[in-house]
């Protein structure tokens, strides 16, 4: 059975990050510096190149790889909640290469920014707190 919560909508924020500054910091420090614990994030734009991963469910781990060139956010998604009493941005990203092959996973610290343009849409409801969740090995929202 799924486990949920309502929220409501109270504030949105858009706005575009740094050229050169790292995709996941700069997100996560707009959230630092507004006071976002509850959210959703969506965002395009241009990285100069990118660092993503994958969860491997049989080993438990993440899996980092990187691509070395200029690529195209066709689409990121996310959520934000606590971690450790601190906003987390987890989002995945789908990149495109200049031939249209496309690569996706988590995002990852060390994706570069070439322009990139957000919206953060804030909510107003019961906090969601991630914590270690035994069955996936993953960190988990807590309600």
């Amino acid at each position: 059975m799924a486990i949920y919560n309502e929220v409501q909508l109270q504030r949105i924020f858009i706005g575009k990050l740094k050229h050169g500054g790292d995709l996941l910091e700069e997100l996560t420090s707009v959230c630092e510096q507004n006071g976002i614990s509850l959210g959703r994030i969506e965002a395009i734009g241009a990285v100069k190149k990118a660092r993503l991963c994958i969860y491997n469910q049989q080993a438990r781990k993440y899996e980092f790889f990187e691509i070395e060139e200029p690529l195209e956010i066709t689409g990121l998604f996310g959520n934000i909640s606590l971690r450790d009493g601190k906003p987390v941005v987890h989002a995945h990203i789908t990149l495109s290469d200049a031939h249209g092959r496309a690569y996706g996973g988590h995002l990852a610290p060390g994706t570069v920014v070439f322009a990139c343009e957000f919206t953060i849409d804030v909510y107003k409801g019961q906090q969601l707190r991630r914590a270690y969740d035994e069955e996936t090995g993953l960190p988990l929202w807590k309600m």
